[in-house]
């Protein structure tokens, strides 16, 4: 078989969800973010085992993801999408029963004059500067809000992987404000990071995602996905030769390369070349060389035998260690997770 292997572990995923969970008090409600394919590995197959687990609200980006989960989810669970009610969005909205997370005053009035009394929730922008309504805009919002009655008011903390930041009391602060007359209304302001600094981030609904897939900044978090790619050929390099494009490596010495089928275009990411490792059981073989689309070549000399698979992910490799070694956050790795693999999909 020419393609990686991908392996999906639904129950570490809701294993992680209970975990964090369990961080918060009874009272608050943990939901799960799916967007993005849930992070890359098929929100399909992820959305219904978080909602026997007991997940009764998903968060998604955009409307057309919203549409998809209502199709997986059936009518039973709260979809809020983080984009808001953008143009073109009405159809999306009506039919699928989804919620807006509006982000402006614009949108506002547009969804109360198309959906008038459908329910909505909205974003502050408590100093992120991404999405969000801003303290400015709360007088006219306030005019508003009896009629909109939202479900929800969120906000997004930008440094909760640094759990020291100042940023994440500076903004915890400008959330309550924004929100302080907003006695009934649930509030948001917790993803993964904000949920591990504990109840004064809290609120009503914490929102976990990256920390569902296993990744930081979720301490605890199981591994959720194992990535082992065949071996296509072993070929041995003598002393002065190169190995891939541009002749990045060049061999000191006599050298055994295994190439492995899988590259940049399956999520592997280019920058990775000559950095990162991958695992042949329990041995560590380095790779060599650029990245290139389709295949990966790794210095395999210092095993007894010659490999016939090598793992990419796997309990010595997180995605977050892999990361590193391509200068980026375990985020990117997860999300560009190629359509090639084969995904085998266990427990759930």
């Amino acid at each position: 078989m020419g393609t990686a292997t991908l392996t999906i572990d639904l129950d570490a995923i809701t294993a992680n969800w209970r975990a964090l969970d369990a961080l918060s008090l009874p009272n608050v409600e943990t939901s799960a973010v799916v967007k993005a394919n849930a992070y890359g590995l098929g929100m399909e197959k992820v959305a219904p085992a978080l909602a026997n687990a007991g997940a009764k609200t998903f968060f998604v980006a955009i409307a057309e993801e919203g549409a998809q989960l209502r199709k997986i989810l059936g009518p039973d669970h709260k979809i809020f999408i983080f984009g808001g009610y953008g143009f073109g969005d009405y159809d999306f909205f009506d039919q699928s029963d989804l919620i807006p997370l509006l982000n402006s005053l614009d949108q506002v009035k547009r969804f109360m004059n198309d959906l008038p009394g459908r329910p909505a929730g909205v974003q502050f922008d408590s100093g992120m500067n991404r999405l969000g309504m801003e303290p400015s805009d709360l007088p006219t919002l306030a005019l508003d809000l009896p009629k909109l009655n939202p479900e929800l008011v969120i906000s997004h903390l930008a440094c909760a992987d640094q759990s020291t930041h100042p940023m994440n009391a500076t903004q915890l602060a400008a959330f309550t404000t924004m929100t302080a007359g907003m006695f009934s209304t649930p509030k948001s302001l917790a993803a993964t990071g904000g949920i591990t600094m504990g109840a004064p981030y809290h609120f009503e609904i914490t929102r976990p995602g990256i920390g569902l897939y296993g990744g930081e900044p979720f301490k605890g978090a199981k591994p959720v996905v194992t990535l082992s790619a065949p071996v296509i050929q072993t070929r041995t390099v003598l002393p002065g030769e190169i190995v891939g494009y541009a002749g990045a490596y060049v061999a000191k010495s006599i050298t055994n390369i295994a190439t492995i089928s899988c590259g940049y275009a399956d999520g592997l990411i280019r920058s990775m070349g000559g950095k990162a490792q991958v695992f042949s059981s329990d041995t560590a073989c380095p790779v060599v060389g650029r990245v290139s689309m389709d295949l990966i070549t790794v210095d395999v000399t210092h095993l007894e035998d010659e490999p016939t698979t090598l793992d990419i992910f796997c309990e010595h490799q997180t995605i977050d260690q892999l990361a590193d070694a391509a200068d980026t956050i375990g985020y990117e790795i997860l999300t560009s997770l190629g359509a090639r693999y084969e995904r085998v999909y266990t427990g759930g």
